[in-house]
């Protein structure tokens, strides 16, 4: 195992979290989704957020809406954040439309943070935590997806 952080990590498209990346017909790279803030003593946040990757994988831009505070009985049990009021489905329908014509695949993005509304967002690098464990690479807020070597496989846990 490398000791360093990766350069670039692959996403594949799925039918889980990874629903929406690919390539944009100019050849820019996107992921779009939906962060969250786990509802820890009491109220979580919900987001919707496109990002916009160079062919490189270099980040260009982050799209990102805040949906606010949700309600216990409102936000998914576990860790999955769901597009599941008509305002939030239809932002993330706009920002999907936004882009125009897109091929869903593979994308290879480099790891990146951005800070809006108190939060931190992207694929943040983790270090191990022991001398043994290796590196992951989180999507935050949320940690719903979790990259790990090789990195270029594409897949992620949950």
């Amino acid at each position: 195992m490398d000791d360093s952080p990766p350069k670039t990590i692959a996403i594949n498209p799925d039918d889980y979290h990874a629903r929406h990346v690919g390539r944009t017909a100019d050849g820019r790279q996107f992921f779009l989704t939906t962060p969250f803030e786990p509802a820890i003593g009491g109220v979580g946040r919900e987001f919707v957020a496109l990002y916009l990757f160079d062919a490189s994988g270099k980040l260009l831009e982050a799209r990102i809406d805040d949906f606010g505070p949700r309600l216990p009985q409102a936000v998914p049990p576990g860790n999955v954040a769901l597009v599941h009021d008509q305002e939030h489905r239809q932002l993330f329908e706009q920002r999907l439309r936004e882009l125009g014509d897109v091929r869903f695949e593979q994308i290879e993005i480099a790891p990146f943070a951005v800070d809006r509304f108190g939060t931190t967002f992207g694929l943040i690098p983790r270090p191990p935590e022991d001398g043994d464990g290796g590196w992951w690479v989180e999507v935050e807020p949320g940690n719903y997806m979790a990259f790990h070597e090789p990195w270029d496989s594409g897949d992620y846990d949950t």
